[in-house]
């Protein structure tokens, strides 16, 4: 106690206190996303009938676009970001219960749920674990900045197990379906050439072999379990922020008029194809890859140990290429980035998947997460040191964007060939090089030419 009698909470009793609140909800990510993620990569192998699982998530990052840019701001101001956040999870929850039914009734509209509650919880998670850090701050005086930084370290290795362990429970579960699994070669044709709608060609194919209903409730179980976890966490053991610390916005129009205004910036169009490249290949490694290439050829019980390489390589890379960028600089990461993405799309257009060859399924699920690991990193940068006056609209364009690349392909893989989508992601791929080289170029042209004092927008970095 003071000298006035009054209860003085010991610096060190409330280091801990955040610092437990930043694992809770670290925590409650890892029980949403175990589910989530794995679920979504198996979407295109458990509900294939018409296009079900993709449409799905289509849906999902459709309304994601929306959400993004209306509803966090309308969300957070009513509920404050811990009911926000518990919220949220509960729609993730409903998505899966929805899977226990799958219909173009239930799974479509609980998809649009999950779209709607996406940005609310993201941008909750990102303003709370935000406040925690400036208040831990405070008491530690040490750097805002470092102390951010070390919350959102933490969050995402919780995040990124998440991975792991939701496809290592899916493949465990799953995996005696293969052992029933009849030799699909003489039916179906496996890799780039599968198509998921009859063409009048002889060689277009259909291949739809969803797992046994009673081990798909199994595993939908085991996630829902994990969902309804999250959203007790969250209520139980997150500590309340006081009503000050709730995110306020005048305007609910203002961050889509500032999003809308952004992309009459040249730089910004220049950037958008590698931006849709983003989603694009994330969801052809999450439904097109899973299934023409995996559940096609072994079985959907090898999914999820094929995603848990992903998964591993794409965590470890994301902490190296970060470090590494600080000593040869972006361009060099990107242009390897690319370079990989270049080599796995001419080979999953040129090998045909066999059993025997399962290896090498694994091999090119490491190299895609080497790569995405990649655009997850310095594309964000990009979009912040670009736009270092308008990082909110910059982000919200990077979000819009990125949610694009996923929606298209997803809303098309239920009608083209997959060699027909690595095509359209090597041209995105090819027109998103150009359009970043056009801005390295301008932004290298402005260095030389500018004095040392003037203030601009520079990629700062070294090049």
């Amino acid at each position: 106690m003071d000298q006035t009698g009054t209860f003085v909470v010991p610096d060190d009793w409330k280091r801990r206190r955040i610092f437990r609140n930043v694992i809770v909800v670290s925590f409650s990510f890892l029980l949403v996303f175990t589910a989530f993620q794995a679920l979504s990569n198996l979407q295109s192998s458990i509900n294939c009938d018409a296009g079900l699982g993709l449409a799905s998530l289509a849906t999902i990052y459709a309304t994601l676009i929306l959400s993004s840019m209306f509803i966090p701001s309308i969300i957070i101001r009513y509920f404050g970001l811990k009911w926000t956040m518990a919220t949220s999870m509960f729609c993730y929850a409903l998505y899966t219960v929805a899977n226990y039914f799958p219909s173009w009734g239930t799974l479509i509209p609980a998809s649009a749920l999950v779209g709607l509650a996406a940005a609310p919880l993201w941008t909750a998670k990102a303003t709370y674990l935000t406040t925690l850090g400036i208040k831990y701050a405070k008491i530690a005086d040490d750097a805002p900045e470092a102390i951010i930084n070390r919350f959102f370290g933490i969050f995402f290795l919780f995040f990124q197990t998440s991975q792991i362990i939701g496809n290592l429970v899916s493949s465990l579960v799953l995996k005696s379906e293969d052992d029933s699994t009849s030799d699909n070669s003489t039916e179906f044709t496996c890799g780039a050439q599968d198509c998921y709608t009859e063409t009048g060609e002889e060689n277009a194919t259909t291949y739809c072999d969803p797992p046994d209903k009673n081990l798909t409730n199994i595993l939908l179980s085991v996630y829902l379990a994990c969902g309804i976890a999250a959203v007790f966490t969250v209520a139980i053991f997150v500590q309340r922020l006081p009503k000050n610390d709730k995110k306020e916005d005048d305007s609910t129009c203002g961050l889509f008029l500032a999003t809308t205004k952004l992309m009459k910036e040249t730089r910004l169009v220049l950037i958008i194809p590698f931006t849709v490249f983003s989603g694009l290949e994330q969801a052809f490694i999450t439904g097109d890859f899973t299934k023409s290439f995996v559940t096609c050829t072994v079985g959907v019980g090898w999914v999820g140990f094929v995603m848990i390489c992903y998964g591993c390589t794409n965590a470890i890379f994301s902490l190296f290429w970060g470090r590494l960028a600080k000593l040869t600089g972006r361009v060099f990461i990107v242009l390897t980035g690319t370079v990989i993405f270049a080599v796995l799309i001419v080979v999953l257009l040129t090998w045909t998947p066999t059993e025997d060859k399962l290896w090498v399924m694994f091999l090119l699920a490491a190299l895609w997460g080497v790569a995405d690991a990649v655009w997850q990193t310095q594309i964000n940068a990009i979009y912040g040191a670009l736009f270092p006056s308008d990082q909110q609209a910059a982000f919200s364009n990077y979000r819009l964007w990125e949610s694009l690349g996923f929606t298209l392909s997803f809303a098309y893989s239920n009608f083209l060939c997959v060699w027909t989508k690595l095509t359209i992601l090597a041209a995105m791929l090819g027109l998103g090089t150009i359009g970043y080289g056009i801005i390295e170029t301008d932004e290298r042209r402005l260095r030389r030419y500018q004095p040392p004092s003037s203030g601009g927008n520079e990629l700062n970095t070294k090049l």
